[in-house]
């Protein structure tokens, strides 16, 4: 059984007919981080609370790859040169894909920006965030240290 089925069956309920490249591009890049944690980060060059997270984000995705984590970034621009001119500024050492549409924000019903969704190694959905600042950053990182700490294949 794939790791992803969870969010895939999520995504399935969304009409493919009228759907944009970016979700299916985004399917096919989280079917790829089977067996991974994997924080989906939700952000727009327009978000100043994004600004401050990329660079804790970086730190995140550098400090923890090697354990079988990996931030995935979505970003929801109307205007791919508006992120281009954000990650010129706040470049990403992780994957980001491109939501101009807002398909894939749509499917995961989000309420504000940044937010942010944690799966764990199953590719079940473990929480939610929305917003970010120093406060959340203790509470964000020790979510990702309990999962990255249940790994089945250390059994």
């Amino acid at each position: 059984m794939k790791k992803i089925f969870f969010l895939l069956l999520l995504l399935s309920n969304v009409s493919f007919s009228q759907a944009s490249n970016s979700l299916e591009k985004f399917k096919q890049e989280v079917n790829q981080l089977k067996g991974d944690v994997v924080l989906i980060d939700f952000w727009a060059s327009w978000c100043i609370p994004c600004k401050d997270s990329f660079p804790w984000l970086n730190e995140l995705q550098t400090t923890y790859q090697h354990e079988g984590f990996t931030v995935l970034s979505v970003n929801l621009d109307a205007r791919k040169q508006n992120a281009t001119e954000f990650l010129q500024q706040y470049p990403a050492s992780f994957p980001v894909l491109y939501d101009p549409k807002g398909k894939v924000a749509k499917a995961f019903k989000l309420k504000g920006m940044p937010s942010s969704i944690l799966l764990n190694r199953d590719g079940s959905v473990v929480s939610r965030h929305i917003g970010f600042n120093e406060q959340k950053k203790e509470q964000y990182q020790q979510e990702i240290i309990q999962l990255l700490l249940n790994n089945p294949n250390d059994n």
